[in-house]
């Protein structure tokens, strides 16, 4: 992994982001396959989004 992962999960945790987001980025940033669909959030989905296109716009 690259710096700007942890970086970014060091940055999104000060400040007090939604880990359900945090999760998300980083499985997006991972390109991980998403959660099962019974266990998906919006902030999950949006940290997703986010972490597919390296980025932190909905947190």
């Amino acid at each position: 992994m690259d710096q700007t992962y942890y970086t970014t999960i060091r940055d999104l945790e000060q400040r007090g982001v939604d880990q359900d987001y945090i999760n998300g980025w980083a499985g997006g940033y991972l390109r991980n396959p998403q959660r099962e669909e019974q266990r998906l959030t919006e902030r999950y989905e949006a940290g997703y989004a986010d972490g597919c296109a390296g980025n932190t716009d909905s947190a």
